[in-house]
């Protein structure tokens, strides 16, 4: 059973950064997927980004060239590092893994463990 917790969101200025960090465990073998979604308040969950097992990296373009994606298969743990934040970046942030290979890594209902969030606000 995958487990996943996140930590590092918080408030911060317009052109700000943030790192979020996803730890997570009890998996049997490496998830193909492990992803970034968020949700705005009043708003659909949408993808952010996401890696693959083998690196390929994915991004929305709302977020390309200002968040990377990375793992630390060592530490068990996924990053998001978001730079030049804009007030629109405020949501609450998921991380997410899926075992399958058979669909997109961008397709949020397609993948099996969750984080609880975490809120970033963006002023």
């Amino acid at each position: 059973h995958v487990q996943l917790v996140e930590s590092g969101g918080g408030s911060v200025q317009a052109g700000g950064s943030l790192r979020l960090s996803c730890a997570f465990s009890g998996y049997t073998y490496s998830p193909y997927c492990l992803g970034w979604f968020r949700q705005a308040a009043g708003k659909e969950r949408e993808f952010v980004s996401s890696i693959e097992s083998d690196g390929r990296t994915t991004y929305a373009d709302s977020v390309k060239g200002r968040f990377t994606i990375s793992k630390d298969s060592a530490k068990n743990t996924l990053y998001l590092e978001m730079d030049s934040l804009e007030p629109e970046d405020t949501a609450m942030y998921y991380c997410a893994a899926r075992y399958s290979s058979y669909w997109s890594c961008t397709l949020s209902v397609t993948y099996n463990y969750w984080g609880q969030g975490t809120q970033v606000t963006v002023s």
